[in-house]
C-alpha cells in the first residue's frame, strides 16, 4: 500500500490542478493520473480506505480504481460504457461491472464507500443517480459524489465557454469549428446540473447526513461561496458532497 502525503486545500493545490485541466484531452494519463491521487488524499481525510470495498460509479478505465487500491482498497468499478473502460489500455479495469449509475447492479448496503467523480452531469437523472450512490453504500459508511456545475466555466465542457449562451449552439460551434461533434453532446451525454440542485437533494436527505459540502478543487477558506445564491453556480466550479449513510 502506497503513502500519500497528508492532504492540502491550500491554493497551490487549486493552481496545480486547475493548470493540468488543459491536459486532459492531449495527455489523460498525466491529469487523470493526479487528479485520482488527489482526490484519493482528499477521500482518505473522511474515511479509512485500507480494507475497504469502494465502488466507483462511472469509473471509466480505472484511473480512480488504480489510485484506491494503492491506498488499500478493494474496489468495484462500474461504467455502462465497456469502449470507455477499455479506453486506457484496452483492457477492462480491475473489479470491472458493466451496469448504469441509475440502476447500480450492487445490493442494497454492500460497499463501504460508494464514489463518483464527475459523472452526475452526464446522466439525465442526476437525483435518481444520486439515490442509488446512497442506497449501494452500508449503514455508516461513505458517499463522495462530486460534479461540474453548468455555469462553471468548465460547465460545457470542451464546448466551455460557449455553453453560456446555450448548450445546442456551443455543441452546432464545436462542429463548425472542429468538423465533428464533442464528445460530451448537450442533452445526450452532458446535462445542466446546478449546485442548488444537488445541495437541496443533500439537505433532503433522511437515509444520509451530509458530513461535507465544498468546492472540490478550492482552497478549504474558499468554501463559504456556497452561501452565496447566483455567485456560487460560477465560482463553485466543482460541487463535492460528503455524505454518511444512517
Amino acid at each position: 500500500m502506497e503513502t500519500h502525503e497528508a492532504f492540502r486545500a491550500d491554493l497551490a493545490r487549486s493552481v496545480r490542478l486547475l493548470g493540468a485541466f488543459r491536459l486532459e484531452q492531449s495527455d489523460p494519463s498525466f491529469f487523470y493520473g493526479l487528479l485520482a491521487r488527489d482526490t484519493v488524499a482528499q477521500l482518505s481525510t473522511y474515511a479509512d480506505l485500507d480494507g475497504a470495498l469502494v465502488a466507483d460509479i462511472g469509473g471509466g478505465p480505472g484511473y480512480f480504481a488504480e489510485a484506491l487500491r494503492a491506498a488499500g482498497a478493494r474496489t468495484v468499478c462500474v461504467d455502462c460504457d465497456a469502449g470507455e473502460m477499455r479506453a486506457r489500455d484496452g483492457a477492462m479495469p480491475e473489479g470491472a461491472v458493466l451496469g448504469s449509475a441509475l440502476e447500480i447492479p450492487l445490493r442494497t448496503g454492500s460497499v463501504d464507500v460508494c464514489f463518483s467523480s464527475n459523472v452526475l452531469e452526464h446522466v439525465p437523472d442526476p437525483l435518481a443517480m444520486a439515490d442509488e450512490i446512497v442506497r449501494v453504500t452500508r449503514p455508516g459508511g461513505l458517499v463522495y459524489l462530486s460534479y461540474t456545475s453548468w455555469l462553471s466555466p468548465w460547465g460545457g465542457h470542451e464546448t466551455s465557454p460557449w455553453h453560456y449562451f446555450g448548450g445546442h449552439r456551443a455543441a452546432r460551434r464545436y462542429e463548425r469549428r472542429y468538423g465533428r461533434p464533442p464528445k460530451n453532446v448537450y442533452g445526450e451525454s452532458m446535462y445542466a446540473v446546478s449546485v442548488s440542485r444537488m445541495l437541496g437533494w443533500a439537505r433532503r436527505q433522511t437515509r444520509a447526513e451530509v458530513l461535507d459540502a465544498i468546492p472540490r478543487y478550492h482552497p478549504r477558506w474558499a468554501r463559504h461561496v456556497l452561501l452565496l445564491p447566483g455567485i456560487r453556480e460560477v465560482v463553485t466550479w466543482n460541487l463535492l458532497l460528503v455524505l454518511r449513510r444512517r
